[in-house]
């Protein structure tokens, strides 16, 4: 027999308040366990955590500004897949890293490469506020000294960006970007099969608006029946002394008309 909702709502509240002051006595006694048990607390702790980090992150996404989807995408028509990544869909923890090293991991989709002796190079999620942003949040690059030859955003796409991927397919790659000063942006599409990879790399031009670089496929040699996975570089020439705005980036993609 269930319980009805109201009476579910107050037994539910009770277990809820009776978990916070459970682990506030944990964390209050933590200084005089045995080390036996505070392993296994900290083990507990670690997986409550986590748990709970992933319904902030949803949570967050839904409630911040704009108060849109987080999934909000304007895709070409057509299009059969389409997808905005973590960094610009929800908050991540921690929001933000200084002297960022390379090969440095944001989130579970994003990494920074670069090859600088010492890195004067920061990173921050933002909230986007505008009226006209889709996106709930952007990414910030703050670049000092650079004394690299590269610096690159990677990244990795979902299995669904794959799943019946066939060479007779666009993808398209959309973003808003802001600079400090104008440079030189190029995006690399990466799609591995089997043992190779297809690289496809375009130019973005800079303008205002949304900018868009498009990957056709059928001049790749992709064995469409190995495909694994893909993955986006975004690779900024002269980073040097800039700030690096990423409003907003999405991808999707379609099927070419068939000639």
């Amino acid at each position: 027999m269930s319980l009805p909702a109201d009476i579910l709502h107050r037994v539910t509240r009770v277990l809820d308040k009776g978990a916070i002051r459970r682990w506030g006595r944990a964390a209050d006694a933590a200084a005089s366990l045995d080390l036996h048990q505070l392993k296994g607390l900290r083990s507990n702790a670690r997986a409550l955590r986590r748990r709970i980090d992933r319904l902030i992150h949803v949570a967050d996404g839904r409630l911040a500004l704009p108060l849109i989807e987080a999934n909000a995408i304007r895709a070409p028509l057509h299009s059969d897949w389409s997808y905005r990544p973590e960094l610009w869909r929800g908050p991540l923890s921690p929001p933000g890293y200084a002297a960022v090293e390379t090969k440095t991991r944001i989130g579970d989709e994003a990494t920074i490469f670069h090859d600088c002796a010492i890195s004067e190079l920061t990173l921050r999620q933002l909230r986007n506020t505008r009226e006209d942003d889709l996106a709930p949040f952007g990414v910030r690059m703050d670049v000092f000294r650079f004394d690299g030859s590269f610096l690159s955003l990677v990244v990795d796409l979902p299995h669904a960006a794959v799943d019946g991927l066939r060479k007779r397919h666009l993808v398209r790659l959309d973003m808003i970007v802001e600079l400090e000063k104008p440079l030189e942006l190029f995006a690399r599409l990466n799609i591995k099969h089997g043992p190779n990879s297809e690289q496809i790399v375009r130019e973005i031009p800079l303008g205002p608006g949304v900018l868009t670089a498009e990957f056709d496929l059928a001049y790749t040699d992709m064995n469409e029946k190995r495909i694994e996975r893909a993955w986006i570089d975004l690779i900024f020439e002269g980073p040097e002394m800039n700030q690096i705005i990423i409003r907003d980036l999405t991808l999707s993609r379609r099927p070419r008309a068939e000639l």
